[in-house]
């Protein structure tokens, strides 16, 4: 039992140092996960002997990695996106699988062994590329659909692939007929899970969510996807096929969202105990002793997929430099690439030495994945003549729109925000050109006769096509931080005198906005927070008058809470320095304090450039108190001001200096 709970233990202090850095450095904490593997196991500083413990342990991380694909498994969506996923899905796994086959037959590896290289080395990273599909907000663009439609078979195709390894590493003679009996009873558990099991789920999970209970809830969702994944394995197939069945019964029910975000935390922490095993296979002696065959395999990798799913992207009809983009985001290996190999080591389909390069060079790729991904429009306007000509012609049409526009305002972003703040333009007579990167809602807005254009905000020649010499303001109404950062930077570039209001989501980026030269920032959640309370107030019975100046004096006072904020260790000093930040300080006036019995305009707090937002005293709170007010013993005042100013104002008030 200790050894058990000293190899959790290390696992998790692991984790928890790994992923802390790796999030600081902004890169994926698998590839944290993998090096500490590397460096506990045994083939480095033998923390972690390669124990059955550890293995057992990880694999749970398959198991809730496949259940939550099965919760996003969705016939709708599939048969919406079925051309980029049964298409170029499929043919890009299956000519990389056959492609990957035939080299290594070539190089001497058994046809079993090669198939199921080809398996492992098909796979992309669902993970690293989908989050920066988000974060860049290219998820809607043209690249960004194949990418999707892509990784979604890679997911689709590993759960046959979790079949057919076990069925390679049987007896030559009898492979087909393992083959066929491993077919055949995944058909079984399929016809009778999804035929019998989807009403079954549905009626067991209503009744369970009747009993209002969160703590059966996950029970329930524990119970059934470990249940069905020991029924699988009892048949003879994998435990993550079980998994996966389990997460496609519940994304049927009502119950999914729920199910995701409670299973999320599981599936997380398992996960990166399953990426540290597979490090653990690592030895970084055999890896230097071939390294320069690694980088080759690594290089090797990156070109054959990039020409794999350039091709193949062409032939789907992509334009030369969608084809460049989906390649470059996509030539990199995965995560199920890892899960597969470490089933094909276990299986004995691969040897040992051919593991230790193949696990090194995909180790590599992740690392390159977003150093690719980053650089890839660069790469693509370089490599690309007719990308040149396709963004002139897209910037033509922004100016088209906009030639005729003079005193007008710039709409980053055409969402919900930005189409309501377009109708109150249009009310006042006021020209606008409204930039968004999705192509479905431009292609609709415009056709309803809005003034709007597909463009990326973020480029200077976008902003400069839109008329920003010629404008008199920007409104940046997208929810994306990075975007609003670049579209201030380059409006100071370019028109320095040109007012730009942002819309802040989080209270930490108003900061940030003001300091890259934001002439107004806008916080969503103050803003809701104080129509909530004036609709609240007038169905109270406040007069509509009294509610109308208190909404005028929250607007008058500029946000000032808002304005600063209690400062913690982890604060980021990225923007300014630490001196000139302003925060917020609660002061607690103590029996004797200086400040006791005086008012504040004795105490002239606004001389040390010191303002007081707030006063707490006995469990009332009164906002920015007046000049006469005098403070008593037990007094708890909110001050605002740079952190040495805060620091003399504390003296002040308690001292009398």
């Amino acid at each position: 039992m200790s050894t058990t709970l000293e190899l959790v233990l290390l696992l998790l202090a692991s984790s928890v140092v790994i992923v802390a850095l790796f999030r600081f450095l902004h890169l994926p904490p698998i590839i944290g996960y993998l090096l500490v593997g590397a460096l506990i196991g045994p083939n480095a500083l033998k923390l972690m002997p390669n124990t059955e413990d550890a293995r057992h342990l990880a694999e749970f991380g398959v198991v809730f990695l496949m259940f939550t694909i099965g919760l996003e498994f969705s016939l709708p969506h599939l048969f919406s996106m079925k051309r980029m996923v049964f298409g170029l899905g499929l043919a890009q796994v299956g000519l990389t699988m056959a492609t990957i086959l035939l080299l290594a037959i070539f190089s001497g590896l058994s046809w079993q062994g090669a198939l199921a290289l080809g398996g492992v080395l098909a796979m992309s990273s669902t993970a690293v590329a989908s989050k920066l599909l988000v974060e860049r907000s290219e998820l809607d663009s043209p690249h960004g659909r194949q990418i999707m439609g892509v990784l979604l078979f890679q997911d689709l195709a590993v759960v046959p692939l979790l079949i057919l390894f076990p069925a390679l590493a049987g007896e030559d003679d009898a492979l087909f007929t393992t083959l066929l009996m491993a077919l055949f009873k995944a058909a079984v558990v399929l016809t009778i899970v999804l035929f019998f099991g989807q009403r079954l789920m549905r009626a067991w999970f209503t009744m369970v969510a009747r009993r209002k209970s969160t703590e059966l809830f996950m029970l329930n969702v524990l119970f059934i996807t470990l249940g069905l994944s020991w029924l699988t394995e009892k048949t003879g197939l994998s435990l993550a096929l079980g998994a996966f069945l389990a997460g496609m019964l519940i994304s049927e029910t009502e119950y999914r969202f729920k199910v995701e975000e409670d299973i999320k935390p599981f599936r997380d922490v398992l996960l990166g105990l399953f990426f540290i095993t597979v490090g653990m296979y690592l030895d970084p002696r055999l890896i230097a002793q071939h390294f320069l065959f690694v980088i080759a395999l690594l290089v090797a990798l990156l070109l054959l997929k990039l020409l794999v799913v350039l091709g193949l992207a062409r032939l789907f009809g992509a334009t030369p430099g969608t084809a460049l983009r989906s390649g470059l985001w996509l030539c990199a290996g995965g995560e199920f690439g890892f899960v597969l190999l470490t089933l094909g080591l276990e299986q004995h389909l691969l040897d040992p030495s051919v593991t230790q390069t193949v696990l090194a060079a995909m180790v590599l790729s992740l690392l390159a994945a977003p150093l690719l991904i980053h650089f890839s429009d660069r790469l693509v306007l370089r490599l690309v003549a007719s990308e040149w000509m396709l963004r002139s012609m897209a910037l033509t049409q922004i100016a088209a729109r906009s030639i005729t526009n003079d005193k007008h305002a710039i709409l980053c972003g055409y969402g919900r925000t930005g189409q309501h703040l377009a109708r109150f333009l249009e009310r006042e007579n006021i020209p606008l050109v409204a930039l968004d990167l999705d192509p479905e809602r431009v292609r609709e807005a415009a056709a309803a006769g809005d003034s709007v254009v597909f463009g990326d905000a973020s480029q200077r020649e976008t902003l400069i096509a839109a008329g920003i010499h010629r404008a008199n303001v920007i409104v940046v109404t997208s929810n994306d931080a990075q975007l609003a950062l670049r579209v201030l930077h380059h409006a100071h570039e370019l028109r320095p005198d040109l007012p730009v209001v942002v819309r802040a989501m989080e209270e930490r980026d108003i900061a940030r906005f003001e300091a890259a030269g934001a002439a107004e920032v806008v916080p969503e959640a103050l803003e809701s927070s104080v129509m909530l309370a004036t609709h609240a107030l007038a169905l109270l019975g406040v007069p509509m008058q009294r509610v109308i100046r208190l909404l005028r004096e929250a607007r008058q006072q500029r946000y000032a809470l808002l304005r600063g904020f209690f400062h913690g260790m982890s604060d980021s000093t990225e923007h300014l320095s630490d001196a000139a930040q302003i925060r917020l300080r609660s002061v607690a006036l103590l029996a004797g304090s200086h400040a006791a019995g005086r008012s504040l305009t004795e105490l002239a707090l606004e001389k040390l450039d010191v303002s007081v937002l707030s006063l707490r005293r006995r469990g009332t709170r009164s906002i920015a108190p007046s000049a006469e007010t005098r403070l008593d013993d037990s007094d708890i005042l909110v001050l605002q001001g740079t952190s040495s100013a805060l620091a003399a104002a504390e003296e002040r008030l308690l001292r009398g200096k």
